[in-house]
């Protein structure tokens, strides 16, 4: 079963975000992702001691993030019921760094935007997740568990609830710890 920690890091968390729209939403978390995994490609380059810099156009662009998020949600709304939603697209390819598993991030909002959700209900809570073009198939299980795991109202209250990103972290992996799977 998949945890909703899985692919998401404490640093790719964020507590009170403000933002006008759907669109201000996806270039966060594109930025997000952008930066989380271009962090990762200079770390790999310090340790192994290259000291050239991978062109521009290989790192991950947060434009081309958002973009990819943008465009799948064209093809449908992403916004669940209860206030929630959960984008999520492809990653742009990356040749400076072998991408092998998605990259989530979480936002709470610091108030609700229109997100053209299911129960016409604002989103002031947002699980993104993008996927490794080379192995999406391998995840397509992931996204009906997390959504599953995002519709207990309880956890959403807490998270709603959460002070900081600590908090929503700490939240998260209580869950993870304590979600009973639901045999199909």
């Amino acid at each position: 079963m998949t945890k909703l920690t899985d692919f998401l890091s404490p640093e790719n968390i964020r507590q009170g975000v403000l933002v006008s729209s759907k669109k201000r939403a996806l270039e966060t978390v594109g930025k997000i992702i952008a930066q989380s995994l271009n962090n990762k490609v200079n770390h790999i380059q310090q340790n192994t001691e290259q000291l050239e810099r991978p062109e521009e156009n290989e790192l991950i662009c947060p434009i081309e993030c958002f973009a990819n998020l943008f465009k799948r949600e064209k093809l449908g709304t992403t916004g669940l019921n209860q206030g929630i939603a959960l984008p999520h697209a492809k990653l742009p390819a990356c040749e400076a760094l072998a991408i092998d598993k998605p990259v989530a991030v979480f936002l709470q909002l610091e108030e609700g935007i229109e997100y053209e959700a299911q129960d016409n209900k604002e989103v002031d809570l947002i699980y993104a997740i993008m996927f490794p073009e080379n192995n999406c198939m391998q995840y397509k299980h992931c996204l009906p568990e997390i959504a599953r795991q995002l519709s207990d109202k309880a956890l959403l209250k807490q998270l709603r609830a959460a002070e900081s990103e600590e908090d929503i972290w700490q939240i998260l992996m209580y869950a993870d710890n304590h979600t009973v799977k639901i045999e199909e």
